[in-house]
């Protein structure tokens, strides 16, 4: 049953997670290469919250009085389903080498595939509060730290694809409120119980995805470029943490 308490609940969170995509503004006033170097722990710390929001919260509600095959294949459609949009039509990030004629083709391209990644996000979050409300806050706070670097990045895109600072804000900004319309279409997914039931073990699915495929190989990417043990010690540090905040959110319910 969706009563307004819930609903305050879901808009508020995507809201909030759509004003990340405003983090362009920090760049103004931090050097680029400071900025990329804080931006590994806040992947790392996204890796834990991601894979712990999953394990934790979502699959163990999902796999609650459900056939254990087909919750399985629900979390691997989720996965595929990823796989498809990021490889085809350049969700989440567009691979396609920038050249000087192609600029502001290639950030377009990139608006794209970040308002759909946003639609999902939206779609995420209200799905896991009808699980209950700390998971909704778990899946959120997962969302919120992976969106600080992700939208950072579409930022730095926009800006090379030959956007101002301030249009780039604006349509990144823009691109982050398609979470709004996937927290709604969530809310009508939840009316079905068929559909709420596929939703929750597909968005785990889609959330293993963003961690495994996105950013675990930048991780990995950074130590076999510059190798630092005490960096790769922090990022450690960082996804432990990411894990110990979704296991402490277990206390709200």
């Amino acid at each position: 049953m969706v009563t307004g308490i819930l609903l305050r609940y879901i808009f508020g969170s995507v809201i909030i997670v759509s004003l990340v995509s405003l983090i362009g503004l920090a760049s103004f006033t931090i050097k680029r290469a400071k900025l990329e170097k804080i931006l590994l722990y806040f992947v790392s710390f996204s890796v834990g919250a991601l894979f712990g929001d999953v394990f934790i919260h979502l699959l163990p509600d999902a796999f609650k009085g459900q056939d254990n095959i087909i919750i399985g294949l629900y979390v691997l459609s989720g996965i595929v389903f990823s796989f498809i949009m990021e490889k085809f039509i350049h969700w989440r990030h567009c691979h396609t080498p920038a050249s000087k004629q192609h600029h502001h083709h290639f950030a377009i391209m990139n608006l794209i595939g970040d308002a759909m990644h946003n639609f999902i996000d939206g779609l995420v979050i209200a799905g896991s509060y009808f699980v209950s409300i700390p998971v909704g806050i778990a899946t959120t706070t997962a969302v919120l730290f992976h969106e600080i670097p992700h939208e950072t990045g579409n930022f730095a895109v926009l800006i090379y694809g030959g956007f101002t600072k301030l249009k780039a804000l604006f349509y990144n900004f823009i691109t982050a409120l398609t979470a709004v319309l996937g927290a709604a279409a969530g809310i009508l997914l939840s009316n079905s119980v068929a559909s709420f039931a596929f939703l929750v073990p597909f968005a785990a699915g889609n959330l293993i995805y963003i961690a495994g495929s996105d950013l675990v190989p930048e991780l990995h990417k950074t130590t076999c470029e510059d190798f630092s043990l005490r960096d790769s010690f922090f990022q450690l540090l960082a996804i432990v943490l990411g894990i110990g905040i979704m296991l402490s959110l277990l206390l709200l319910e």
